[in-house]
């Protein structure tokens, strides 16, 4: 049997229409989306399906995207009953990776990502957050671009390594502009500023760590059947304990998502991403490892056939 990891996407992936195709095909699909309507307070149904702004708001992004992620998974894990040797998300990711493991009930999971994204709305509120994508300069030149303009006073971070040559920076919006010609300079063939209000995993979320950090202290559990790789450290973890302390500090840290990849690459055959694709797109430049993603009722049956062969 081939040994498998799960990786789940974050904010970006989401779209109008994702998870319909589960919802009209799946009585499993409908119940974890009217249980996620419920406990959130949220429509879910006209929020994923019908033509909206508010999916494109952090606090209706993640538990968005969590449910899809989650009821992509469910309907996998029920089909096949495949353990993975581990789970890793990309940001917000994490937590869906931490409901795949068991180690957070998969409404309580809804429930806190709902609130994370108010947390880091309310965080960022007055700073005029942003976050910007670079393309085509390697990390430690945009690290040092990074630390030469916040000791000129600017706020910009390296906040996500997505792949090699591909890292996202965040802090305030002014700032980031003005290191867009410094980044082209540098050889960066592009520096865009993103869509996004927040900047994540930087220190303008300091503020949303500690009611983070309480929320999840009465919701998780120290259960998990895989350990689950943290963002912060690219280390393997597997106790309540080591939640509490790495998914506040996920907030103001980097994404180390190219180097977990790269770390634990070998102890997998094939990566399965859960509600999105946006991964598979990440590790074809990271990982000679092939990724499939399940999106849909077709692509969770053509998942099947891999593991019919195997």
């Amino acid at each position: 049997m081939k040994k498998v990891a799960f990786i789940f996407p974050g904010q970006g992936s989401q779209s109008i229409g994702m998870g319909k195709d589960f919802y009209e095909n799946s009585s499993l699909a409908k119940e974890m989306i009217e249980k996620a309507s419920d406990v959130t307070s949220i429509d879910f149904k006209s929020l994923l399906f019908e033509q909206n702004d508010k999916l494109e708001q952090t606090e209706f992004t993640q538990p968005a995207i969590l449910l899809v992620s989650s009821i992509a998974h469910r309907l996998f894990e029920e089909a096949l009953n495949i353990k993975s040797v581990f789970a890793l998300g990309h940001s917000l990711g994490e937590f869906s990776a931490l409901v795949s493991a068991g180690a957070l009930d998969f409404a309580d999971g809804v429930s806190v990502v709902h609130k994370r994204g108010k947390l880091m709305k309310e965080a960022c509120e007055g700073k005029d957050a942003a976050m910007m994508a670079i393309i085509g300069l390697e990390d430690e030149k945009v690290e040092s671009l990074c630390q030469k303009a916040r000791d000129e006073g600017k706020k910009v971070w390296a906040a996500n390594y997505n792949s090699n040559g591909q890292i996202v920076a965040a802090g305030v919006r002014g700032d980031l502009k003005d290191m867009e010609s410094v980044f082209k300079e540098a050889g960066a063939k592009r520096a865009l500023l993103l869509n996004m209000s927040v900047a994540s995993h930087c220190p303008l979320l300091q503020s949303a760590q500690k009611p983070l950090e309480n929320a999840l202290a009465d919701i998780v559990k120290d259960e998990f059947v895989s350990p689950v790789i943290s963002n912060v450290t690219a280390e393997k973890y597997s106790t309540k304990k080591q939640i509490i302390d790495l998914l506040p500090q996920q907030l103001v840290k980097p994404v180390l998502y190219k180097q977990s990849i790269e770390k634990f690459e070998n102890e997998t055959d094939l990566f399965i991403e859960f509600g999105g694709s946006v991964l598979k797109g990440l590790n074809r430049r990271i990982t000679k490892k092939p990724t499939i993603s399940i999106t849909d009722m077709v692509s969770l049956q053509n998942s099947f056939e891999q593991f019919n062969h195997s």
